[in-house]
């Protein structure tokens, strides 16, 4: 089978088409023939060599979900799966190829209404977007923060949030252009990568919902009201200054809140549970998936130049 491995870390160059043995399934996993491969942004920072000390090798397989037919079974598992479209979280690795496996605990059916590409737009990003809202304790009528709006959690924070009641949802983005397509989303307030607004945008917020971390994370957590709560879901910008917490500890009697979230810490039925409504939902057309562009497996390295140069609204989809 044809899949993309990273032969050397750094630049979207170090990856490359490579044919390999199809994997067989273990006990209490199953083969997938993949229909759409999500390309995600930790897929970018593993490519780049930063997490590294973690383990990662030349030779990995990037892609974390994938959608496609089970065409093989594990022991332990139940043959009636077999034939099934499902969307599956292949971990860390081995989404990027032909075929993948995945744990049987990590695969959702898809409902006739959904195709793959939808699938792996909102698999992923659909439960880190509402479990944290969750952890982030957001309640109807609060204003929310999504900073990095314009990835596929992001709008689907977006969406969830207005979804939820909130009584203003602001996003940072980096063009209007990109902006009112978020406010066709639910947005009702356009931020600069700064989080400056002009004078209509909130003068804080209850919840700050963060995917890009990074150098400038302090004046956002500048920006939370009184009993507001941080929650960072990803860190496509990289590590945020080491002394961040001063800031929060200057506004001491704001009494704010700061968090990470990894669905790694929600146990598997409950993303499960989530992920099958959100799936209804959108065949039902009430959540939107946003596709960026559909592209063949073997233009992984163009998919990731675009990653790169921040030009994806939404995801892109990379189909055998």
């Amino acid at each position: 089978m044809l899949a993309v491995a990273i032969r050397e870390f750094g630049s979207p160059e170090g990856l490359a088409l490579i044919d390999r043995t199809a994997p067989v399934p273990a006990a209490g996993q199953v083969l997938i023939a993949t229909e759409a491969i999500g390309v995600g942004g930790v897929d970018a920072v593993i490519r780049s060599g930063a997490l590294a000390a973690y383990g990662f090798e030349k030779g990995h397989i990037p892609g974390s979900e994938v959608a496609g037919a089970v065409i093989a079974a594990g022991d332990d598992v139940d043959t009636s799966w077999i034939g099934q479209r499902v969307w599956a979280f292949t971990g860390l690795g081995g989404g990027y190829a032909e075929q993948a496996i995945a744990s049987v605990e990590e695969i959702v059916p898809l409902p006739a209404g959904l195709s793959a590409v939808d699938a792996v737009t909102l698999g992923s990003s659909g439960v880190v977007a509402h479990f944290g809202l969750s952890h982030a304790r957001f309640a109807p009528g609060e204003s929310v923060l999504v900073r990095g709006a314009a990835g596929s959690i992001g709008i689907m924070t977006v969406q969830l949030a207005a979804r939820g009641g909130a009584g203003a949802v602001a996003v940072t983005t980096s063009s209007l252009q990109r902006g009112e397509r978020l406010r066709a989303l639910g947005a009702t307030h356009v931020l600069d990568r700064s989080g400056d607004g002009g004078r209509h945008a909130p003068a804080g917020y209850d919840v700050v919902i963060d995917v890009v971390a990074g150098p400038d994370l302090p004046s956002f957590l500048a920006m939370l009201n009184p009993n507001g709560r941080m929650v960072v879901v990803g860190a496509v910008g990289g590590q945020p200054p080491a002394d961040f917490g001063t800031t929060m500890m200057a506004a001491f009697r704001k009494s704010t809140s700061f968090a990470t979230f990894s669905a790694d810490t929600v146990a598997a039925p409950d993303r499960r549970a989530v992920r099958t409504g959100q799936f209804a939902a959108a065949s039902r057309g009430e959540l939107r998936t946003v596709v960026h562009e559909v592209l063949p497996l073997e233009q992984a390295v163009s998919a990731h130049y675009k990653m790169d140069a921040g030009e994806v609204f939404g995801r892109i989809v990379l189909t055998p």
